[in-house]
Order: structure tokens, then C-alpha cells, then sequence
């Protein structure tokens, strides 16, 4: 039995452990660095010296940094997030009272995403440099382009303005549980979904491509092998391995990544805490949300290149 996998896996894990602590060091001092005070932002801005040098004392903010990190991060390592500057509220409270509502949109959006991205790709890769495929890349560019509060913004302009259709905004207290309403949901997946789709489209619709032109599906186009065929037994087999690295890594990103578009509609999830935690000097709150992102993020990229090397028969029967 070939050592190769089992060598990849293990290379990879322990790759994604250094990045890990890596990025748990740069979030900590990088949140640190930010500007804004978080003893001003808690005692207001008519507090005095005194209160302001007494509020940073208790707060443990005026230790060397590096000293805070390691307190930080051995606290992390057994499951304690901190407590929120401002409130004295629990981080891992405030997370939990939002990160449902993240998960909702993240889980409706990815169920439509996954299989319209791969109808959308492998058709237009199918008929790539013909007019179909043209108007499909066209329009995954111009989405993938465009900035996720300007698309987010005129889909308020068109549906909540104009047609009146939905509210402008989705705001509930995160405290009520997962938003129920159709209605203010529909905006925000929807501009979840666009954004999504136009990247997962543009991959997969390049990976079909580069299928196609493979040795072994000429020669089988030539021996008159049904189309369906040569797509069911040459084309997804190539296309599956890189949409599912696309899907995971936008999974995680739906989760924490649409920080603007929640914004935009106010909508209280993840990514909303991290923009208001940022804004009022919260640290703990912006550290722990920013560690918990990318460490999620690091674990879906290595979670996808282990289910690449799963999938390609070259990587489990290398000697």
C-alpha cells in the first residue's frame, strides 16, 4: 500500500498548525494596532486622564503586547474567547447569539450555489468560445468585479425601492433566533448567491475547459463515444475535485465573509459583530472573530486539497 497519501495528509495538517498559530499572532497584534482606544470608547470621551489611565490598567491594556498574546492564546487553547470590553458580556455569548444567523444564510445560499454552479460551469465550458460561454464569463467577471456593497446597494435600489418588494433592511435583535421571514431573508441571499456564484461558475467553468481538451476525450469524441458519456466518465471526474475546493472555501467565507452585505442590510450576523467590534475599539470581541474566521478558513482550504488528493488517482497510487 502506497505511502504517498497518508504522507500529503500529514504534511498538510501540520502545514495548516504552523499557519495556524502564525495567524493567531498576526490577528492578535494587528487587532491590537488598530486605532482607537478601547478604555475611550468605554468611558466616553468627557472621561478624564485619571479614569482613562485607571480603565486601561484594569483592562490589562498598558502590558507589553507580546505578554497579552501569550495569556490570549493559552486562554484560547482552552476554549475561552475573553469578555467583550464594552459590554462585560461573554465573547463566546455574543458570537453564539449570531453565528446561527450567519450559518442561515450560508447554508440556503450554498445549497443553490452548489448545484447551479456546477449546471452553469460545466455548460458553459462545454461550449466554451461560443456565444454562450461568452455571456455566462461576461457576467461572472462584471459580478466578481464589482464591489459586495455597490451589488448589495442596488438590489436595494431595485427590489426594496423601486418595486418595493422586500425591506431595505434586515434588522432583528440577534437575541430573537433565526430570522424566519422569507422577506427578510431574500435580499441578502440574494446578494450572497450573485456574488458566490459568479466565482464558483468561473473556476468550474475552467476546470470543464481544460477537461475537455484532455488526450483521452479527443480520442473518445473520435471513436464516437455519447457526449453524455464522455461527461459522466471524463469531464466530472476532473471537475468534481476543483468544485469542491471552490465550495469549501466559500462555505467558510459565507460564514464570516460577508461582513459588507450583512452590513449593508443590517443583518445580525458575524459579520456585522466584526464591523461594530472594529468600530467601537471592542478587541476582544474583533480578536476572537478574526482568529475564528481564519482558522475556519484554514481548515476548509486544507480540508479541500485532502479531498483533491482523495479524488486524483495520480496522488494515491504515487509510489
Amino acid at each position: 500500500m502506497t505511502q504517498a497519501l497518508p504522507r500529503f495528509v500529514a504534511r498538510r495538517l501540520s502545514v495548516s498548525l504552523g499557519l495556524l498559530v502564525l495567524l493567531s499572532l498576526v490577528v492578535y497584534v494587528g487587532v491590537d494596532l488598530l486605532p482607537g482606544d478601547p478604555a475611550t470608547s468605554r468611558l466616553g470621551d468627557r472621561a478624564s486622564l485619571e479614569q482613562i489611565a485607571a480603565a486601561r490598567d484594569r483592562l490589562g491594556v498598558d502590558e507589553p503586547v507580546l505578554r497579552r498574546y501569550a495569556e490570549w492564546a493559552s486562554a484560547l487553547l482552552q476554549g475561552d474567547l475573553g469578555t467583550s470590553m464594552l459590554s462585560g458580556v461573554r465573547v463566546r455569548s455574543l458570537i453564539a447569539d449570531r453565528l446561527g444567523n450567519s450559518a442561515l444564510l450560508a447554508g440556503i445560499t450554498l445549497t443553490a450555489v452548489i448545484p447551479l454552479s456546477l449546471l452553469v460551469g460545466v455548460w458553459a465550458g462545454v461550449r466554451r468560445g461560443r456565444w454562450p460561454d461568452r455571456v455566462v464569463s461576461t457576467v461572472a467577471v462584471m459580478l466578481v468585479a464589482l464591489p459586495e456593497y455597490v451589488f448589495a446597494g442596488l438590489l436595494v435600489l431595485v427590489f426594496a425601492v423601486w418595486l418595493g418588494w422586500f425591506p431595505a433592511v434586515s434588522v432583528t435583535p440577534a437575541t430573537d433566533g433565526l430570522p424566519t421571514d422569507p422577506d427578510l431573508l431574500a435580499l441578502p441571499i440574494l446578494s450572497l448567491l450573485a456574488l458566490s456564484l459568479a466565482h464558483a461558475v468561473r473556476v468550474i467553468r475552467a476546470a470543464t475547459a481544460a477537461a475537455l481538451r484532455a488526450p483521452h476525450v479527443d480520442t473518445a469524441r473520435l471513436n464516437g463515444t455519447p457526449w453524455r458519456t464522455i461527461l459522466r466518465r471524463a469531464v466530472l471526474p476532473a471537475v468534481l475535485p476543483v468544485a469542491v475546493q471552490i465550495w469549501c472555501v466559500l462555505g467558510v467565507g459565507l460564514v464570516g465573509g460577508a461582513v459588507l452585505v450583512e452590513r449593508v442590510y443590517g443583518y445580525p450576523g458575524i459579520g456585522e459583530l466584526l464591523v461594530s467590534s472594529v468600530q467601537s475599539g471592542d478587541i476582544p470581541v474583533a480578536q476572537a472573530l478574526a482568529m475564528l474566521l481564519g482558522a475556519a478558513m484554514l481548515i476548509a482550504v486544507a480540508a479541500a486539497d485532502i479531498a483533491v488528493a482523495l479524488t486524483t488517482p495520480w496522488k494515491r497510487n504515487t509510489p
